[in-house]
Parts: C-alpha cells; sequence; structure tokens
C-alpha cells in the first residue's frame, strides 16, 4: 500500500497497490522532493481512461520500473475528474509545448511545481518513434543531475511562457446578430452532411451546438440550423455510439461514420444529451427523440446512480471477455455466433440485419458493435424489441465495466437539470424524483457546513477538493431547472447562494471569469478556460446561470456580470463555434431576453406543462398558486388570477404581454 490507499477518488485508489510509492497531489510531496532533491513525476488520468489502464499495466505494476521510479523521483498521482485545476494548468503547459494532449498526461516537475519535460502515454518499449518509459525515466534523471541549469532554464521559460498568456476576453459588449451568423456559417463548413456531426475521426457528440442549433431555429426559424441538429442525432442513435440495448452513449466515435465508440460511457456525456433530445422532441415531436431522451435517462438511473442518490461518474471502456482478458468493448460487442447462442438462428440473422452485425465484424476479432445501420426495409417493431430485451439479458450475465463511484458536483449538476425537464416532459415523476435526491445529496454532502461547494463525494463522505467554477454554474443551472419543473422556490435560492459566490471569489476585472476561487490554492497558473470541450465551459457555465437567475429575480449584478461574460463569445463564437456551442446557447437566451413565464395556477398543471414545453431560447418559469407563491418566486409576485382561472404572464425584461387563461396562446407566445 502506498499514500493512495486513505483517498476518495476511485481512480487514486486503483493505484494504491502498485509498487509505485504514490503521493497524492499536495505540498508534502513537493516538500519531500526538495527534500530528496530530486524530481516530481506528475501522472493524471480518470478511472475510465483506457490507456490510463494500459499504462498503470505495462509501467506503474512493474517492480523494476518502480524500483528506479521510487529512487530517482517523487511520483504523484492525480485524478484529473478531482482536480480539473491541476489537469488544466500542466495540459495547457503538454499542449503548448508538443502540440497535443491527452491522458495519461506525464509531465516531469521541478519541486517548485514548475514543468520541464512532458508526454502522454509512454510505451514499455520503444516504438513508432518513441522512447520507452524507462528510456524516459533514465534520460529525465541523467538530465536533473548533470544539466541541472538547463532543465532550470526551460523551466522557468514555460512558467514565464503560460504566466505571459493573455485572455483574449472580447472587450466590451455581447454577442449579437452578426456573431452568431458568422457561428452559424462557420459549423455549416464543418458540418458532416453524409454522417452528421462536425468534422472527421474522432467524432465527439457534439451536445452543446446542437443545443444552440435548436435555441436559433426557435428564436430565427433557420431551416438549416434545425436540419444539422436534426440529423446529427438520428446518426448518433442509430450508431454504435449509442447503446442500442441498454441505452445511453459512449465517449466518442472513433470513425466518421459513428460505427465503433471509445466504449466508456460518461455521467456527462449522458445528462447532456439527454436534455438535448428532450429539447428536439420539444422542438420536432420525433419519437426517435423521446426514446433516445427516455432510454439514456433511464440508463443513468439504472447504472450510475449511487446508493445516496448521487450520480457516478463513468463506466470503463474495458471489461473481461469470454477468455478472462480485460479488453476494451467486450461487454458490448457481439459475434454471428454470440447471436445465434442466445437467439437461435432465424433471430439471430433478423437480429444480424437489424443491427448490423457482420461476419468480418466491425470491431475487433470479429465482433461488430450493434447499430441500427438501415437499408433492410420496414423492420417488425415486436420482433426487434424482443430480440433486444433478450439480448439485453443475455449481455446482464457478462462481466460488467468497472464504475467510477465518485460523484462529481458539476456533472451531477448538468443530470439533475437533464432528467428534471425529461421527468417533465414525458410524465415520468420518477425522473424528477430522482433529480431531487441527487441535488439533496449536493446541498447535504457537497455544501454541507463550510458553505462551499466540494467537488467531489463518495460512498456519502465528502471529498478534499474545493468546487472550481463549473461546478458551481453547473449545479445552479441543475438548481433552476429543478425549480422550474417543482415549483420550489428553495432550489432558486440555493442557486442563487452558489452564483453570489461566483460573483465573490471567481470574477475578475471586465467580466473575466476564473476556473478556481480568489482564495484556492495557487499553482502555477491561474486556469482560465472559456472554451466548452466535454461539457460546458465554467466560463459559459456560469453565463447561463446568472443570466437565468436575473430573469427569475431582476438582479440587475447578475445580469451584468452574465453579459459581462458573454464578452468572450463574441470573441470565440465566430472563430471556433465548435468549441463554444454553451455559450452560443446561452448568447441566443440573451438576444431572446430571456422570457419570464409566470404561471399563476397548480405546479404541473396545462399551464404550466405548456410553459415547460415553450422552445422560447431559455426562458425561466415558475409557477405557484395562493399568497406564499411570490415569496417562493419574485416572478409570481402580484400576479392575480384571472377571472379566478389559472392564469400564465409572459415577459421580457420584467415588461409583460397581457396575460392568459389559455393554454394553445400560452403556447403560441413561447414558439410552441
Amino acid at each position: 500500500m502506498n499514500r493512495l490507499a486513505g483517498t476518495t477518488s476511485p481512480y487514486l485508489l486503483q493505484h494504491a497497490d502498485n509498487p509505485v510509492d504514490w503521493w497524492p497531489w499536495g505540498s508534502e510531496a513537493f516538500e519531500e522532493a526538495k527534500r530528496r532533491d530530486v524530481p516530481v513525476l506528475l501522472s493524471v488520468g480518470y478511472s475510465a481512461c483506457h490507456w490510463c489502464h494500459v499504462m498503470a499495466h505495462e509501467s506503474f505494476e512493474d517492480e523494476t520500473v518502480a524500483a528506479y521510479l521510487n529512487a530517482h523521483f517523487v511520483p504523484v498521482k492525480v485524478d484529473r475528474e478531482e482536480r480539473p485545476d491541476v489537469d488544466a494548468v500542466y495540459m495547457e503547459a503538454v499542449q503548448a509545448a508538443t502540440g497535443h494532449g491527452g491522458w495519461p498526461m506525464t509531465v516531469f516537475l521541478t519541486p517548485d511545481a514548475e514543468p520541464f519535460y512532458f508526454g502522454t502515454y509512454f510505451p514499455p518499449e520503444a516504438r513508432h518513434g518513441s522512447p520507452s518509459f524507462q528510456q524516459v525515466l533514465e534520460g529525465v534523471t541523467a538530465a536533473w543531475t548533470d544539466r541541472r541549469d538547463e532543465v532550470a532554464e526551460v523551466a522557468g521559460r514555460i512558467v514565464a511562457d503560460l504566466a505571459g498568456r493573455s485572455l483574449v476576453h472580447g472587450g466590451d459588449g455581447v454577442p449579437g446578430e452578426s456573431e452568431i451568423a458568422q457561428a452559424l456559417l462557420g459549423l455549416t463548413r464543418e458540418y458532416d452532411e453524409q454522417y452528421g456531426g462536425f468534422g472527421g475521426a474522432p467524432k465527439f457528440p457534439p451536445a452543446m451546438v446542437v443545443e444552440f442549433l435548436l435555441r436559433h431555429y426557435a428564436r430565427t426559424g433557420a431551416e438549416g440550423a434545425l436540419q444539422m441538429a436534426a440529423d446529427t442525432c438520428s446518426a448518433m442513435a442509430r450508431g454504435g455510439i449509442y447503446d442500442q440495448l441498454g441505452g445511453g452513449f459512449a465517449r466518442y466515435s472513433v470513425d466518421r461514420e459513428w460505427v465503433v465508440p471509445h466504449f466508456e460511457k460518461m455521467l456527462y456525456d449522458n445528462a447532456l444529451l439527454c436534455r438535448v433530445y428532450a429539447h428536439l422532441w420539444r422542438t420536432t415531436g420525433s419519437d426517435e427523440a423521446r426514446r433516445i431522451a427516455l432510454e439514456t435517462a433511464d440508463f443513468m438511473v439504472r447504472e450510475l446512480r449511487t446508493a445516496e442518490g448521487g450520480f457516478a461518474s463513468a463506466l470503463d471502456a474495458d471489461s473481461e471477455d469470454a477468455d478472462g482478458r480485460h479488453v476494451e468493448g467486450a461487454f458490448y460487442v457481439w459475434t454471428p455466433e454470440q447471436l445465434r447462442e442466445v437467439l437461435g438462428e432465424d433471430d439471430a440473422a433478423f437480429a444480424a440485419a437489424c443491427f448490423g452485425v457482420t461476419e468480418d465484424g466491425t470491431f475487433e476479432e470479429g465482433a461488430s458493435v450493434l447499430r441500427l445501420p438501415g437499408g433492410a426495409g420496414p423492420v417488425d417493431a415486436a420482433r426487434l424489441a424482443d430480440v433486444r430485451a433478450r439480448l439485453l439479458a443475455a449481455r446482464e450475465e457478462r462481466p460488467r465495466p468497472g464504475r467510477d463511484d465518485k460523484v462529481v458536483a458539476a456533472w451531477n449538476g448538468l443530470a439533475i437539470a437533464a432528467l428534471a425537464e425529461t421527468g417533465a416532459y414525458f410524465d415520468r415523476p420518477d425522473l424528477v424524483e430522482r433529480a431531487t435526491e441527487a441535488a439533496d445529496l449536493l446541498v447535504r454532502v457537497h455544501l454541507g457546513e463550510v458553505a462551499r461547494l466540494t467537488r467531489t463525494s463518495k460512498d456519502g463522505r465528502a471529498g478534499d477538493n474545493a468546487g472550481v467554477l463549473e461546478d458551481y454554474g453547473d449545479v445552479a443551472e441543475g438548481f433552476l431547472a429543478l425549480a422550474a419543473v417543482t415549483g420550489e422556490g428553495a432550489w432558486l435560492e440555493f442557486a442563487g447562494f452558489l452564483l453570489d459566490i461566483v460573483l465573490e471569489q471567481f470574477t475578475g476585472e471586465g467580466g473575466q471569469l476564473y476556473d478556481t476561487a480568489h482564495d484556492a490554492e495557487q499553482l502555477i497558473r491561474r486556469p482560465q478556460d472559456p472554451t466548452d470541450s466535454a461539457t460546458p465551459s465554467g466560463w459559459t457555465a456560469a453565463a447561463g446561470a446568472l443570466l437565468s437567475y436575473a430573469a427569475y429575480t431582476g438582479s440587475g449584478a447578475h445580469r451584468t456580470a452574465a453579459e459581462g461574460a458573454l464578452g468572450v463569445v463574441k470573441a470565440l463564437g465566430p472563430r471556433v463555434p465548435r468549441f463554444v456551442g454553451w455559450g452560443l446557447a446561452v448568447a441566443e437566451a440573451l438576444l431572446d431576453g430571456p422570457r419570464e413565464v409566470a404561471v399563476a395556477g397548480p405546479v404541473g398543471g396545462e399551464l404550466h406543462r405548456t410553459a415547460l414545453l415553450g422552445r422560447a431560447p431559455g426562458a425561466v418559469v415558475a409557477a405557484g398558486e395562493g399568497p406564499g407563491a411570490g415569496a417562493e418566486f419574485p416572478l409570481l409576485v402580484d400576479r392575480p388570477l384571472v377571472g379566478g382561472e389559472p392564469t400564465a404572464y409572459v415577459c421580457r425584461h420584467f415588461v409583460c404581454d397581457a396575460p392568459t387563461t389559455d393554454a394553445g396562446e400560452l403556447a403560441g407566445k413561447l414558439g410552441g
């Protein structure tokens, strides 16, 4: 056992039995490096990372490698999902030095935490021009011993370069029609008309870009935006990136056609995509979108929900195959013979045709990833459902992929928003209840007595790491969605509490936002990344939540902060629209108002449901009746019933249209 045994991170615990004498990130490790006058080996990864597992098995479990490491370095292991700030700072250095990044990330640091040599995965033997890990260790040791001045010069230059990188914030002003038009044009140029999605392989699910396209269509009626969104969602739903038996999405497709996924399943992808498909259904009424939204929600509840009511971070890509080997995708792929064993000859042939299973296979060793390629004419839906159920039951007997049980605040915020809205749209109160339970856990455990968000928890115990900006933004977003659906003003109050901390602790001059709080641990650079990648950046997540909260409450401070933060979208939207999708979606809400909808009437009633199904970008909804409703939601103050009937008020900037008691009229006001 090394020093990782007492941590809460499942990823760190995977390395607790390594012969490597790992230290967790902290001042003690760097003090030890100073005492011994050796460099620090920083290894960053996460539990569902396939190549992290490979390097661990090849190198960190090897006694000879471990002995050399322990003698010449202080090895530090970091879970990037627990410490996104540490990951971001050193990944920026890796990408600047090498032109690319990834995990596992391998960085060599001075005892002052300054980086001087970088890489990602290093193989056990030299191959394809890449040195072996042992050669890297020996080379760094030689440089540290014989060329210390050179090492110090390199480290100093890198730190100075990072410190000198100023963020182009975009100056004054928010994104307007011109920037939105340029962003849409850029997306159109990168759109894959044949297979959907944007760019080539590997192809990632563009949830936040699709959200922008749906909002843009709702505001402007631009059919091209809706077409890109709908076709991309349909292509993913029918592809191998979507689990055709159990629901839920894999991390990305290794090919342009969505056939073969990288099989890890992340909470954040599924939360974002669940919400997007629900919003696509709200826009188009697509049966496929409805099915995918519900199946993805059910997957999250069934396979990621923890005993405490939160949602686990991920399922591994790897699991044991029939021969006991730990390989990627083993749980999910099928050969024709495996289909015959479960279904018999006739149904196996039917399943192979429906799911694109071939004798040659679409994956490895003759196995295929299940998908719905189409082209075989009409399909017997009842027979397909029966085959799917039998295959799913058989798959349940296979060894399951490992699960990372830590609860990440930000990603649970995304899940809360998705489950609350999906439950409301499709009359699934159980999903709303699961969202509420996750929100309760965040308040009880992640906020706790310190009144500041903790990034992670496991088994109901809060971790040691402070929440970062994305935690505050995404959790506030989830709480605001829950407030809209449940009519419980406490969630609006909690969101306001979190957003006040954003204003106090994360905001700089001119609307700039930082990923870490003013009083957080000081790293070699304070991380500040406004670009959306796998999840909304903390910057854009906070902007969206600030804007919604301002619409609920009339708070000028929160509105001003949201507009200041959106300056970066004005700068980045026209240049890199794929990487600021959520920021563009928030900009659409700003351009539309956003609209404020007050429903003086019962929660769950016809007007409330109509308001929730309105397509106006970023519209906020408050519902409640009786004299106490205004105390729950400022929007409901002085909103009387008309003729004793439930009544809806649609406002922009707190200037309201004539109230209506008619659901059809309300739908028309909200683009429904």
